[in-house]
């Protein structure tokens, strides 16, 4: 399996989000700005995040994109499937027609893989993922701030 740019900035942008869930409405423009993914990149990804119920936008002054569930409830691997990524590592898609036609030697272990993957991915939420230590400094650097007390991750970070 090999995680696109797409899976990437979804990823990215949805975690965006979950730093600024308290805050509101989120813009394009203000995440294309703070992760420096272009804006019809975002646009994109953000039609197939919100047909997929993941997120909530409005239109017109003071608009924009916000979670549909808190940080702690939305998985790094709902974001992946959201765009279409999907998580598998079988050359088939889990067809089991491999070669030429038929399941190969290896499937079952690229199955597994891809099964464990996912495992993986979906205990993490966006929520969990943004407590982590290193990834506290890094939005904390993003943000411009240098104190532990400036920002709390909107009370997702201890």
């Amino acid at each position: 399996m090999r995680l696109s740019t797409k899976g990437r900035y979804a990823v990215t942008a949805m975690l965006d989000l979950a730093i600024r869930y308290e805050n509101g409405r989120v813009t394009l423009a203000d995440i294309s700005a703070t992760q420096g993914i272009s804006l019809s990149y975002l646009e994109q990804l953000f039609a197939r995040l919100k047909k997929s119920g993941l997120v909530e936008s409005t239109r017109g002054p003071g608009g924009g994109y916000r979670l549909a569930y808190p940080p702690g409830d939305i998985s790094i691997a709902q974001v992946i499937n959201a765009i279409g990524e999907g998580i598998d590592v079988t050359l088939c898609e889990g067809n089991e027609d491999c070669q030429g036609g038929e399941r190969c030697l290896t499937h079952a272990l690229w199955d597994k893989l891809g099964r464990e993957i996912y495992t993986f991915l979906n205990d993490i939420t966006l929520a969990g993922f943004l407590q982590r230590e290193k990834v506290g400094e890094l939005v904390r650097r993003q943000q411009g701030n240098t104190t532990l007390d400036v920002i709390k991750l909107n009370g997702l970070m201890a």
